[in-house]
């Protein structure tokens, strides 16, 4: 990203309601949204209050146990989404529809539940499929299921865990050279693919954002010196770097902040209704699913304002 982040000191400038109403006036002036103007003025505050409330939940989810951390961290994450919504569409929520999730979880977990075998399953309205559709322009398969597991493993943060617990690698990190990326001539091998076809299924990834080096090896160059939402590139925020998944699944070109939604919505309804399996896992720690639970959670804490922010500046 090009402004740097640093933490929720990055969000000063959005709290001042006459900065927030001329932010959302050049939004809706680009997007050639009728009233500009007025829009931007009825919705400076909601855009405010949104970011605001948004920020107290996650401050309150750094203070408070592991137990109730996902609830917090969830609508946190809620919060700021619809701040991300209100800059694109002046009349959120114009209808109910909007307002309920958008996916659902089993609500009684089965005996010998896994966290990491459990899924999710997409609805056809609600926040998630809006968000998808009016944040990324991306449609969502009503009906389909999402693996926790899957999800993870698009977490670049977590890729050591996955080395450490399971021997398995989830993301192979990019060096970069100013707005030149080089990727692993490896990568060829666990993508099965020769370095032209890898050429090509990478920049039909992109919406012509990239091309692709002349120099020896497969050095990419990003156009406008970042990487799309909407990429298979995330950022590694602790090392500071792009990264690649070496897993190419239906979820590769799935942008991190409806990853996080998934996993925060998943772990917040178990934290809310299945008070015994979560107890357990948090006291007894019996398998691999408290070490991911635990380490994606203290991420999520800083990456999902990251995340929001990323999106914001990228207006």
């Amino acid at each position: 990203m090009n402004t740097p982040f640093k933490g929720w000191k990055s969000y000063s400038c959005f709290f001042s309601a006459e900065y927030c109403q001329h932010y959302l006036k050049n939004s809706y002036l680009k997007r050639n949204i009728e009233n500009p103007e007025q829009k931007s003025y009825e919705n400076g505050y909601a855009f405010l209050y949104y970011l605001e409330h948004g920020q107290i939940y996650y401050e309150q989810a750094e203070k408070a146990p592991l137990v109730i951390k996902p609830i917090l961290l969830f609508y946190g994450l809620v919060h700021l989404i619809k701040a991300c919504i209100l800059t694109v569409d002046p009349s959120y929520p114009e209808t109910t529809a909007v307002l309920a999730h958008g996916v659902s979880t089993r609500k009684r977990k089965k005996q010998n539940y896994l966290f990491f075998h459990d899924e999710v399953k997409l609805q056809k309205n609600g926040l998630f499929p809006f968000m998808s559709e009016k944040l990324f322009h991306m449609k969502q398969l009503e009906g389909e299921k999402v693996l926790m597991e899957e999800l993870l493993q698009l977490i670049p943060e977590l890729d050591e865990l996955f080395f450490i617990l399971m021997r398995k690698n989830s993301f192979e990190k990019l060096q970069s050279n100013g707005s030149q990326l080089h990727i692993p001539e490896k990568l060829l091998d666990t993508y099965h693919m020769t370095e032209s076809r890898f050429k090509e299924f990478l920049a039909s990834k992109f919406a012509n954002e990239v091309e692709f080096s002349d120099d020896e090896g497969i050095h990419l160059i990003l156009k406008n010196n970042t990487v799309s939402a909407i990429s298979p590139f995330k950022f590694h925020m602790e090392e500071g770097c792009w990264t690649l998944p070496i897993n190419k699944g239906k979820l590769f070109n799935f942008p991190e902040l409806l990853i996080h939604y998934l996993l925060l919505y998943n772990l917040s309804m178990i934290a809310r209704y299945e008070t015994e399996w979560w107890s357990e896992l948090t006291k007894m720690m019996p398998n691999h699913d408290y070490p991911f639970i635990e380490t994606f959670l203290h991420i999520t804490l800083k990456k999902g304002p990251f995340l929001v922010f990323d999106y914001l500046m990228g207006k």
